[in-house]
């Protein structure tokens, strides 16, 4: 990489960061420099999507969302500028370039040039930008637990579900009860010794076991009691920040990937007699991070069902499997149910409901139905199966009571639809914000007709129509019936590159 590549780079980084505030005791630091090259992409691991949000976002709202006035330091790498564009300047939320990817270890240090040491004097929390499943209950109930520990560096482990041959995790090992010598460990009970990596503990002796000193006393483990061992280290910690700052700047490099790993500051504390403790979250999923499309998958899978399992007894969800919800539409979904009101919303199978829309009562969007952005729905709306309905930012699509849109239907841009108004299949209608455009009360529009920044009075009934730019207005005739509008089309433009094909 180039000296210009680079200063671009960090013009990006400097631009879009924002000062710490010093009066908030914690910051998190979230590892988002990594190549990700088992992902097999060219886009950057942390803006790949679980349930429609980057993963590195989803990490960043979780911190935020555990305290809201959380500082947060997000260190970038790899595709740096497309990593710090998704998210953008937030306050108190600045951006660290780690130029060589040398190791986790290496990236806090990174991250803590943004610390000003002199004023800060709290705890850091380390997150991999991956792991898109943890949410702010995890790392709120993490803080408390770290907190009340009194501890100088906590691990948040996870425990192994599957088969212990499957278990390639590096294992925590924690002091034991007693001692080789039979004595009682005390107050060291507990406390983490080492993470051992699955490959160490497999080229262990069968019959010889593996010891290890803690705190002046010997402990032993037998190759078979670590390999059935399931705590494993998840990859988030805890630390006081003193002692982090301390003692970063010591671990070594004395690797065969000569990389600084964040693991090894383990050995420092305990060798510095500082205390390392570690706790694990009720809800494992949340730890699952990703180096490939199968387990990113897998995650997914994972968010449709706890979106799905927060909504089911609220509204109606034809397919567990084959549905997406913005989390902030559900959070909607379950504020507008605190209300005690029916909500009679049914989702069909395949729908698509994303960030902006706002659903209302006795909503039936049926089968392959996509809405995304500032669409608002009336009461009593039917929307049957594969609609588009959208809009571009700053953009408002507005549908009214009893409006009854039908099968195949395109509607995009800066609409408003009133009440009572039926648009049948087959048309495709679109507003823009120089031209808007407006549908009056209990309108019919059916036939292939295409409809763009037009003004349509009450009552009118259109058919295989194309409207571009005009006044549609209510016209009676003699009998007092309203005049339709049927079969219209503008003057065609290009006649002249057009003509008739000879036949050869």
């Amino acid at each position: 990489m180039d000296s210009n590549e680079v200063k671009e780079i960090l013009n990006v980084v400097d631009g879009n960061s924002s000062p710490l505030n010093n009066d908030v005791n914690e910051v998190a630091i979230i590892l988002a420099a990594g190549h990700g090259k088992r992902i097999k992409s060219q886009k950057s691991k942390m803006l790949h999507k679980i349930w429609g949000v980057p993963t590195v976002e989803r990490v960043y709202y979780a911190c935020r969302n555990s305290l809201k006035k959380m500082n947060i330091i997000v260190v970038v790498g790899i595709k740096a500028k497309d990593v710090v564009q998704v998210l953008g300047k937030r306050e108190s939320t600045a951006f660290a370039y780690q130029k060589e990817q040398n190791g986790t270890g290496h990236a806090v240090q990174v991250a803590l040039e943004k610390v000003d040491r002199k004023k800060f004097d709290g705890t850091v929390y380390v997150l991999p930008g991956d792991m898109g499943l943890i949410d702010a209950p995890t790392i709120k109930k993490f803080r408390e637990d770290f907190k009340k520990s009194g501890s100088d560096m906590m691990v948040l482990t996870g425990i192994f579900e599957g088969k212990t041959k499957d278990n390639a995790y590096g294992r925590i090992i924690r002091v034991k009860e007693f001692d080789d010598s039979g004595s009682l460990s005390g107050n060291d009970s507990g406390r983490v010794i080492e993470i051992m990596e699955n490959k160490d503990i497999q080229s262990l002796a069968d019959d010889k076991p593996y010891k290890v000193k803690y705190n002046g006393r010997t402990y032993s483990y037998s190759k078979q009691e670590l390999v059935g061992n399931k705590e494993f280290n998840s990859g988030v910690y805890a630390f006081k920040y003193k002692k982090l700052a301390e003692l970063v700047h010591s671990i070594s490099s004395d690797n065969v990937q000569n990389e600084i790993y964040i693991t090894d500051l383990i050995a420092l504390f305990n060798k510095n007699g500082y205390s390392v403790t570690a706790v694990s979250p009720k809800d494992q999923d949340v730890l699952m991070g990703f180096n490939n499309k199968s387990v990113l998958l897998e995650m997914e899978g994972v968010a449709r069902k706890k979106a799905y399992d927060r909504l089911k007894d609220i509204i109606a969800i034809d397919d567990p499997d084959d549905f997406f919800i913005d989390d902030s539409v559900g959070d909607e979904i379950i504020e507008m149910d605190r209300r005690n009101i029916p909500l009679d919303i049914s989702i069909g199978k395949g729908v698509h409901i994303g960030k902006g829309v706002k659903l209302n009562y006795n909503l039936d969007l049926e089968k392959n139905v996509f809405v995304d952005g500032n669409v608002k729905f009336g009461e009593d709306v039917i929307i049957r199966q594969n609609v588009y309905l959208s809009c571009f930012p700053g953009q408002t699509l507005e549908i009214g009571n009893r409006v009854e849109i039908l099968s195949g239907d395109i509607i995009k841009g800066n609409i408003v639809i009133s009440d009572g108004t039926r648009i049948e299949s087959s048309v495709n209608m679109t507003g823009s914000d120089e031209f808007p455009l407006r549908i009056g009360s209990n309108v019919l529009i059916k036939g292939t007709s295409y409809i763009f920044g037009s003004f349509i009075e009450d009552d009118v009934y259109i058919e295989h129509s194309v409207i571009i730019k005009k006044q549609v207005d209510k016209i009676f005739k003699r009998d007092g019936s309203i005049q339709p509008v049927r079969f219209y089309l503008p003057m065609p433009e290009g006649i002249d590159a057009i003509e008739e094909l000879k036949e050869k």
